[in-house]
């Protein structure tokens, strides 16, 4: 599943090269998914397995007792477990009930779109993602050796807007809009959205990361995923990050009682995710960058590029849970500078 990209290059909005980035020394190389296709693996085993999946489920509470956990659903039926595991994303139910006080998504400035085309009339980008910053909004592509192209674009919008304000524009109008925004650009940005059918575009809405969450888990419940670590897509590692510390909870509590396993959880994944969050933050200010900054931003990445060492950057994708050895509070895998991320 997926298919390769070797390296991402970075350009201006005249398709003029600033820098490109491989994989470091040593890692294989990356892979380029859509979630649906990871939706139907995992789905697919947890059939295979017998594992039951309930639709149309709305969770709204949760009530602890001396031997486990009750969830309440908004239509009166519940659910009862060891534990209560909130894997329910960015607007996460269960992390409010963890803590009434704990921070919401964080809009960045910026409302993503993409799409999965064929046949889109530019000849293929041999393995590499091309990403320009285009006078009007962040772009990327890449087109693959068997005629198809994805393409992405995150196009600055300063009023906060939520995924169901997004989606009441259609389509057709989004497409109109976007194919406007980047037509003085000289990259492939409008002939690839001119190449798109309405059906085909994919409004993903806001793009947003959490603050630091502070409580990671009470009691019998604890979160997992973009409910407790959500980097905004620009990272592209937040499916990434939720695997791991779901493999990572699992061992855990393979190997601890529930109260002592949450806090080994924590102690390991909490400086490798706040990391990559704190990297993410970045690049979106890049990316929602007015005319000045956007000069400032190209020098700044044809010296970086100049200057930088891949290995440096080996940390984000060479990351291993060791599932075979006992779980026990560690530092994740993270350099020295990432042990204490954020405010204490």
């Amino acid at each position: 599943m997926g298919k390769p990209m070797t390296g991402i290059v970075l350009q201006d909005w005249k398709s003029g090269r600033l820098g490109e980035f491989g994989n470091p020394p040593g890692i294989p190389p990356m892979l380029f998914m859509f979630r649906h296709d990871v939706y139907r693996v995992l789905m697919a085993e947890a059939a295979r397995r017998g594992i039951p999946i309930e639709y149309g489920k709305r969770f709204v509470d949760a009530k602890e007792g001396d031997d486990g956990v009750t969830a309440h659903f908004a239509d009166g039926t519940t659910a009862e477990g060891d534990i209560l595991i909130g894997a329910d994303g960015i607007r996460s139910a269960v992390r409010s009930l963890i803590d009434p006080d704990a921070p919401g998504p964080r809009y960045a400035g910026l409302i993503s779109f993409g799409a999965l085309i064929k046949e889109p009339g530019i000849p293929s980008t041999e393995g590499k993602m091309n990403m320009p910053f285009g006078k009007k909004g962040f772009f990327g592509y890449q087109v693959f050796d068997d005629d198809t192209s994805v393409w992405f674009a995150n196009f600055p919008q300063a009023e906060p807007m939520t995924p169901a304000q997004v989606r009441e524009t259609k389509p057709e109008e989004w497409l109109r809009i976007l194919t406007e925004a980047y037509a003085a650009d000289r990259t492939p940005a409008a002939q690839l959205m001119a190449a798109t059918r309405p059906d085909e575009l994919i409004v993903v809405g806001p793009m947003e990361n959490m603050p630091r969450v502070p409580a990671w888990s009470k009691g019998r419940m604890v979160l997992v995923g973009d409910s407790v670590h959500a980097p905004s897509s620009s990272s592209g590692q937040g499916a990434s990050l939720a695997i791991e510390s779901a493999i990572e909870l699992a061992r855990c509590l393979r190997d601890q009682p529930y109260a002592e396993a949450f806090a080994t959880y924590e102690k390991n994944r909490r400086p490798r995710v706040e990391k990559v969050i704190a990297a993410t933050n970045r690049k979106n200010s890049a990316k929602a960058a007015g005319p000045v900054m956007r000069i400032i931003n190209a020098w700044a990445i044809k010296t970086f590029s100049k200057l930088a060492k891949p290995e440096k950057m080996a940390w984000v994708f060479h990351h291993r849970v060791d599932w075979d050895s006992p779980a026990a509070p560690g530092l994740g895998n993270v350099p020295e500078d990432a042990r204490i991320i954020g405010p204490k």
